[in-house]
């Protein structure tokens, strides 16, 4: 099978300011060890596939069921055996779903199965057109809801997919029915201790052939694994808060619980808020993602209480989510890291410029996937989803008969039971002045937005899915930079000409939406953010026996 270096390549690279760029060799002894590598890397992607299922006793449904599926979709029927020996073994409970929804597994695998000519495997799943709208069509339903047809689908393409992906590699690859057993799970100690054991080369470096946010974030692991032996008592503030120039016994706690995080260097002895101790709050701040103010709040105390053994739990689930990614890309690309509110302008891995954005609500979570941006639509039209239309277009009609003319709206036809809508351009529509759109299923594109004072809050989860950009102009210009036809001035005309206009790009640029929670930025620190959709603790339940004290 071709290893195509975009699929076992590119994620990782493009999150969250993550690592130093790479360095790209001519030589071809060391092209074949890079290439050694990617196989590698795509192998280490393999292992983490098998077995992810959700654990959950209590979702069952009706065996019935499997029958009318394979009854409707006749081209997976030679898979059956094998997927009703799987639901059989598990009582007919539900495998990528559980309470809050489809398992982050099933993302993962499905983009892949998606995009099996990232891989270099000139194939296309059988029903990937019906998989692809059957997740489109649960993502418009509300959290935690399961949808039986999509289940059972998700199981018949993991089948045909182990036994596409697997094909030829050599003759200890696993067949079908041997990759899909479960892990089973490790205990905490042991998983720890796994990831903290790595193979090294005669200078000590790692060789492990995976990116190197992986090998960096296991640096940070075995740091947090010793603060856990330290005492970590709460700190208890005393004030509402604490300024430069305040005195206070708490804050020489606060200069000792910074010292052992890295953040602060100097006298832990005294009482007073003085500018050591400015610099080492804002350094903490900018990693935790809170507004680097200097200000002790009750954020901050906060992110100071958090223990290290949640920390490490962090660092692992990262971890893991980095064995599924891939390791550098040579090549333009956009990569938006949705904890950290953030999209990341590269060139070849290096990190050109970065900005702020807003992304999908805790209920209208931002779909994690890749694609390719192959248009900018100045002054757009914004389509509105049927789900908006339902939920707040028909309700907003019904309570005022001049609700569409007022948004400035329009009505252009029916689907569905319900009124297709559109807003025009212009500065209040929606979408803001442009967008940038790779094509995908869940309806989700980067766009402008005139709601510009959201981009200013700390925690920006407000929109319905889509990511807003705070410096769409500057995007624009980056994308269109190498077409001899456009221009800042002409980019900026197009933007607020009122009229939709559409320009494909030369040159599709890859794009990704990632998760990660735990990240090492440019400058070698560790940073964490909130688990914002509650994915963490999900993913650390399938992979690690719980410890008493989780």
């Amino acid at each position: 099978m071709k290893i195509n270096r975009f699929v076992t390549s590119a994620i990782i690279a493009c999150v969250a300011c993550l690592g130093v760029s790479c360095r790209h060799s001519t030589d071809k002894g060391k092209q074949h060890a890079i290439d050694s590598l990617h196989t590698k890397a795509l192998k280490e992607w393999n292992q983490t596939i098998p077995g992810n299922f959700s654990e959950q006793t209590d979702l069952h449904f009706d065996s019935t069921l499997l029958v009318q599926f394979f009854a409707k979709y006749p081209d997976v029927a030679a898979y059956k055996e094998n997927v009703a020996k799987f639901y059989n073994a598990r009582d007919y409970t539900f495998a990528w779903f559980d309470k809050g929804g489809l398992i982050e597994q099933a993302g993962n695998l499905t983009d892949r199965m998606l995009n099996l000519k990232d891989e270099g495997i000139n194939k296309e799943l059988p029903y990937s057109h019906e998989l692809d709208s059957l997740i489109n069509l649960h993502n418009e339903h509300k959290e935690g809801e399961r949808n039986h047809e999509l289940e059972i689908m998700l199981t018949s393409q993991y089948f045909v997919f182990a036994n596409i992906a697997w094909e030829g590699m050599d003759e200890s690859g696993v067949k079908a029915n041997d990759w899909f057993v479960p892990r089973k799970k490790v205990s905490y100690t042991a998983y720890l201790d796994s990831l903290l054991q790595h193979p090294v080369n005669k200078d000590g470096a790692s060789v492990e052939p995976v990116y190197r946010q992986y090998e960096q974030l296991r640096g940070y692991l075995k740091k947090y694994r010793e603060l856990t032996t330290k005492p970590w008592h709460n700190l208890v503030a005393d004030k509402k808060s604490y300024k430069p120039g305040d005195s206070s016994i708490v804050l020489m706690q606060i200069k000792k619980r910074l010292l052992l995080l890295g953040d602060y260097e100097g006298d832990t002895t005294n009482i007073f808020y003085n500018s050591t101790l400015f610099n080492g709050i804002k350094a903490f701040q900018t990693r935790h993602g809170l507004a680097p103010d200097g200000a002790i709040g009750i954020g901050t105390l906060n992110e100071l209480n958090v223990h290290p053994e949640e920390r490490v739990k962090q660092i692992m689930v990262n971890m893991e989510r980095s064995r599924w990614l891939p390791v550098s890309l040579n090549t333009d690309y956009l990569a938006v890291n949705i904890p950290e509110f953030k999209l990341h302008v590269y060139h070849a891995d290096s990190l050109l410029w970065s900005c702020n954005v807003v992304v999908g609500q805790a209920m209208h979570k931002t779909v994690i996937f890749h694609g390719d941006v192959k248009y900018v639509v100045f002054s757009p039209y914004w389509n509105v989803p049927p789900s908006i239309v339902r939920n707040e277009i028909v309700p907003g009609i019904n309570r005022n008969r001049n609700y569409i003319a007022n948004h400035n709206m329009e009505i252009t036809g029916k689907s569905g039971g319900l009124p297709t809508v559109r807003q025009k351009p212009g500065p209040n529509n929606s979408l803001g002045l442009v967008k940038f759109l790779f094509p995908n299923s869940y309806n989700i594109y980067l766009h402008d937005s005139p709601a510009k004072s959201l981009y200013n809050e700390t925690s920006r989860a407000f929109s319905h899915g889509c990511i807003r950009v705070s410096e769409p102009e500057k995007l624009a210009n980056f994308l269109l930079r190498n077409d001899s036809t456009w221009n800042s001035t002409t980019i900026h005309e197009a933007m607020h000409a009122g009229k939709e206009k559409y320009v494909t790009l030369k040159k599709t640029v890859p794009v990704f939406i990632a998760y990660f929670t735990a990240f090492i930025d440019r400058g070698g620190k560790i940073n964490f953010r909130k688990d914002i959709y509650s994915r963490d603790q999900r993913l650390a339940d399938m992979l690690i026996e719980k410890k008493s004290n989780w």
